[in-house]
């Protein structure tokens, strides 16, 4: 959600705080703002709502001369996205400036006795909480990180901040918990931010804050301690990706970029993890003894959005092939339900960006019960990667759109290795494990020619671009597919779009229908492909528009349906790689012609870090 960036060294901090923010623009957001301690020791601080080239405009009219702020970009929780709702937040005198992530719950009553001590307050938001406790905090001869531990000790929610102060200056203060929060470490300076793409201009060596962590950051180092267990150590990670990774790279936006980046996230995904002869996978990340996870009896997946239709596929894979009892939850429901584990339960946890706030807390709430936890995500140091007890790496790459496209297949491909993983170690026949290895070896390939459509699928959208509404209909493992076809499609292009298993439309959905209604029809020639075949003649019985995904040429279908768009033969579970191709390029394409912002759309945020 919203983005954090803090410098102190010897360079001028405000062209480096706009950048790192720049950086962070890919996180969604509807106002920005810096504070920075000029010079003269007077803290100063610029802020406007609306995208950053407003608040660029306004630091190129008003230069700020100092070398140690902190900058913010925001997606509005409490409060309206205007310039007093802007971080930073400052306190009554001008001495301190704060920005936060997350949400305080207690804020209402730390507001009320704030004020009953005559402080003012200027906006809407739980964050100004912050500076003005901080501001009463802090001791007389004290430094900022006093004032600042001890009002978080007053603080119940989640955040990640960045504080610093004209009374003590050259320094950062930052705190996390339930927000992320690294450390970018220079030479003779350093950054804070709320992830890599912040500081990666300045360094690749970060240090990921834990829950409970604050660090005190000077040009010359830093110092991480635990609110209540004092100094701790965490290690230094290299960020391996470059800023060509988060770079449009001759694209017009993120989102195209990357999806045509998938040919070779999919070789990256599998690449070193395939065994050919074995007909197996090779998983370093998954450190359980084979003989704990034969012990295994049931698999609980739980994820938000689009990884959540991911991880609905692997439901169909794991049952399928391993013939363990598998359900998939909403992650933001999980820990609502007082869900049945146990340790014989192995709890997958998946999340793109390894910080989604849900997706953590159904981690913490299956380890508090008992079960073993893997987690599948895409950012190396992620909160998810170190609190989970094993698991995979998707290797993907940063991902900068906010609708997940090469996240998306990296996390169906990673599941299927998974699933021949334990199939084999559960019986699974090493002729049907080739079968599958050769399949992942062709995905790469096969991708790029769904690719080579990239005009024809422009064209089908100018004619669509303009309906009102869209169904998407799959059976058996292309129905998560159908799901994933239409979130795309409603959060890029703001058209409503609804997925159903295919079956499901007779009750209710098909009084929809007529001739204003396309509905895409994922048709692949597969075991239950008879069923959508009569599904399809229903639709066109009432007037409705056909899109059908097909392979293998699908001669009925001609006269039936109105358009084709053919992807190459492939293993049944791996086919949800290939058939959501083209409703991710349709869904790009059908937004761009309506003018909408494919990269940011709007109300949405990259990385959901609160509840």
């Amino acid at each position: 959600m919203c983005g954090i960036v803090g410098y102190v060294g010897p360079q001028p901090a405000s062209p480096i705080l706009l950048e790192g923010l720049k950086r962070l623009e890919y996180r969604g957001y509807d106002s920005a703002g810096v504070s920075i301690v000029g010079i003269e020791g007077i803290l100063h601080t610029v802020k406007a709502p609306g995208k950053l080239d407003k608040l660029e405009a306004l630091l190129e009219a008003q230069p700020l001369k100092g070398t140690c702020g902190i900058g913010h970009t925001r997606w509005a929780t409490h409060g309206a996205p205007n310039e007093i709702n802007a971080h930073p937040h400052t306190s009554l005198d001008g001495t301190i400036a704060v920005v936060h992530n997350g949400i305080i719950e207690n804020a209402g009553v730390l507001r009320k006795g704030l004020e009953a001590e005559g402080v003012e307050f200027r906006s809407e938001t739980d964050s100004e909480v912050l500076v003005h406790l901080i501001d009463r905090m802090w001791p007389a001869g004290g430094k900022l990180e006093d004032a600042v531990v001890k009002a978080l000790e007053q603080v119940i929610g989640a955040y990640g901040i960045a504080v610093v102060s004209s009374r003590d200056p050259r320094k950062i203060v930052g705190a996390r918990h339930g927000s992320p929060l690294l450390v970018g470490v220079g030479e003779g300076e350093m950054m804070v931010g709320s992830d890599a793409a912040a500081v990666i201009a300045q360094t690749r060596n970060v240090v990921y804050l834990d829950d409970g962590d604050y660090v005190v950051v000077t040009a010359d180092g830093y110092r991480a301690r635990q609110l209540h267990h004092g100094t701790v150590q965490r290690p230094v990670h290299e960020v391996t990706w470059d800023l060509g990774a988060i770079e449009k790279g001759g694209f017009d936006h993120f989102m195209l970029k990357e999806i045509f980046e998938q040919p070779e996230t999919l070789r990256d995904v599998t690449r070193g993890r395939l065994l050919e002869e074995d007909g197996d996978a090779k998983l370093g990340g998954i450190t359980i003894p084979d003989e704990e996870l034969l012990e295994v009896d049931r698999i609980v997946i739980t994820a938000c959005g689009t990884s959540w239709h991911a991880a609905l596929i692997g439901e169909y894979m794991l049952e399928d092939l391993v013939r363990i009892p598998t359900k998939v939850e909403y992650a933001s429901e999980f820990r609502y339900k007082s869900p049945v584990i146990d340790s014989n339960t192995l709890v997958i946890v998946i999340s793109q960006s390894g910080e989604t706030a849900d997706t953590l807390a159904a981690l913490r709430e299956a380890k508090r019960r008992g079960a073993r936890v893997m987690g599948i995500v895409n950012v190396v140091g992620s909160t998810i990667a170190r609190e989970t007890d094993f698991g995979m790496y998707l290797h993907a790459g940063p991902e900068i759109g906010v609708a997940s496209t090469k996240a998306f297949t990296s996390q169906v491909a990673a599941l299927a290795l998974f699933t021949l993983y334990l199939a084999r170690r559960r019986g699974f026949p090493i002729l049907e494990g080739r079968r599958l290895v050769k399949a992942f070896q062709a995905l790469p390939g096969q991708v790029a020619t769904i690719l080579e459509q990239n005009d024809a699928i422009r064209t089908l959208a100018e004619e669509y671009k303009d309906a009102p509404n869209f169904l998407y209909l799959g059976r058996g493992v292309q129905f998560p597919v159908a799901l994933e076809g239409a979130l795309k499609l409603k959060e890029v292009s703001y058209i409503h779009a609804e997925g159903y298993p295919s079956a499901e439309m007779k009750h209710g959905p098909i009084a929809l229908i007529d001739e204003a209604m396309p509905v895409v029809c994922l048709a692949p020639r597969d075991a239950v492909y008879r069923k959508v075949v009569s599904n399809i003649e229903e639709v066109k019985a009432r007037a409705g528009r056909v899109v059908a995904i097909v392979n293998n040429g699908a001669q009925e279908l001609v006269g039936k349906v109105d358009h084709f768009i053919s992807v190459p033969e492939t293993h049944p579970y791996l086919l949800p790689i290939l058939t959501v191709i083209p409703l991710q390029l349709l869904a790009y394409h059908i937004a761009v012609l309506r003018g909408c912002d494919v990269d940011q759309p709007r109300n949405l945020a990259k990385s959901v870090t609160v509840e």
